[in-house]
């Protein structure tokens, strides 16, 4: 595999390095944790954020799966916080000034701006990517766009994986 992150390069183009890389991890293997943790690992590598994870819907709760970075919630009810809102809403969510986002959970008094990009299925959410940066407005539509292609992905594995 090529080396993740290549110094010069615009946050596009740092996606689109990835991409391919991410498509060639995920496509053998059929383990949807696995396959988070790579995604989880890889994003991290390449873009230094504070925290990026993935949590899954278990029952009524999204519980923490594979993640990089400091310690975090283990369980979010829907509806709350930016991941809880962003399962409850099937959408994605861009949060500039957490401190601003109603109903926020505190995990890290570092984190700043979050992203939560749901995983949805046969349109039932069933996780989210929760990435978090220690920078306000840190997150905008290229990490919008990108990041949903990476989630639409990995959500296509699974389907497969069922057929």
């Amino acid at each position: 595999m090529e080396e993740l992150i290549i110094s010069g390069q615009t946050k596009k183009e740092q996606y689109e390095t990835l991409l391919p890389q991410i498509a060639s991890v995920i496509e053998d293997e059929p383990d949807m944790i696995a396959n988070m943790a790579n995604v989880a690992a890889m994003l991290h590598e390449t873009f230094r954020f504070w925290w990026t994870g993935f949590y899954r819907v278990i029952g009524d709760k999204l519980v923490l799966g594979p993640f990089q970075g400091p310690l975090a919630c283990t369980r979010i009810a829907l509806g709350r916080g930016v991941c809880g809102t962003a399962w409850k809403e099937k959408r994605t969510l861009v949060v500039q000034d957490v401190l601003q986002f109603p109903g926020h959970i505190a995990c890290s008094s570092a984190s700043r701006s979050e992203i939560v990009v749901p995983m949805i299925v046969n349109d039932q959410v069933i996780g989210v990517l929760d990435i978090d940066s220690e920078h306000l407005a840190t997150f905008d539509d290229v990490d919008v766009f990108y990041l949903e292609k990476v989630i639409n992905n990995l959500t296509k594995m699974l389907i497969k994986k069922d057929n």
